[in-house]
């Protein structure tokens, strides 16, 4: 029994959507299509306390998984 009233949302939301738009911050949308300035290689900084740097550990190689099988 649901299904109409699903559907009656959703066509109200859409038409909504079709015909009034939202306000739209522009300074912020080229502030944020600009980027920030902020390098890739500083956000990796930020996170490398979190990195495990051991070349040994290869639990995740697949080539390894094949030997182990057999």
């Amino acid at each position: 029994m649901g299904r109409g009233r699903a559907k009656a949302k959703q066509t109200k939301v859409a038409r909504e959507l079709k015909y009034h738009s939202p306000n739209t911050d522009l300074a912020a949308l080229q502030r944020e299509l600009s980027g920030s300035g902020k390098s890739d290689h500083d956000f990796d900084d930020d996170y490398k306390e979190y990195v495990d740097d051991d070349e040994d550990d290869d639990a995740d190689d697949p080539d390894d998984w094949a030997r182990r099988a057999r």
